[in-house]
């Protein structure tokens, strides 16, 4: 084996380690919403190893996903080679993963932002894409809870100022 291989090989092992440690869902799909890559946070998350769900059918292992809805948001994708989102606010959750931190966290379940992004093989065809989900329960929680603040002290100014007019009569 040549010097240049050698590298090249050491190279594709340390991006292998890297798609399976990165703290992001990574998941690869064909056309047909078969699996072709599941990596390490999608296997802690789900509890399914990637030998459990490699080529089988995404709407097959979780029947709660809308297909309708998901081949819609897919096909830009798959056709125009353009990426497309799907954040929390539009849909909590793709997948209805468990909140990892339940003691901190005031959320039964994890929200994510995901994105779909083409996979463009070597003769310009979209033939797979690329499903990263991003965990954002934090940055939700946050938000909830500034939203709820907000809505109090909207409430409590109301009554305060109802008080004072009475308070002129």
């Amino acid at each position: 084996m040549s010097q240049s291989n050698i590298e090249d090989l050491l190279e594709f092992h340390w991006l292998m380690d890297m798609l399976q440690t990165v703290d992001v869902g990574i998941v690869v799909l064909d056309k047909q919403f078969n699996v072709k890559v599941w990596n390490g946070f999608m296997e802690s998350h789900s509890g399914l190893l990637p030998s459990q769900v490699r080529d089988k059918c995404l709407f097959d292992l979780f029947p709660h996903i809308n297909k309708p809805w998901f081949v819609r948001k897919t096909k830009p994708v798959f056709e125009l080679k353009t990426r497309a989102f799907m954040t929390w606010e539009q849909r909590p959750y793709l997948f209805k993963f468990p909140n990892y931190r339940p003691i901190t966290g005031s959320e039964d379940f994890m929200y994510q932002n995901i994105t779909l992004s083409p996979l463009v093989a070597a003769n310009g065809t979209v033939e797979n894409i690329c499903m990263m989900i991003y965990d954002v329960t934090d940055v939700a929680e946050s938000k909830k809870q500034l939203e709820s603040l907000q809505v109090s002290v909207s409430e409590q100014s109301e009554r305060t100022t109802k008080i004072h007019s009475l308070d002129k009569i």
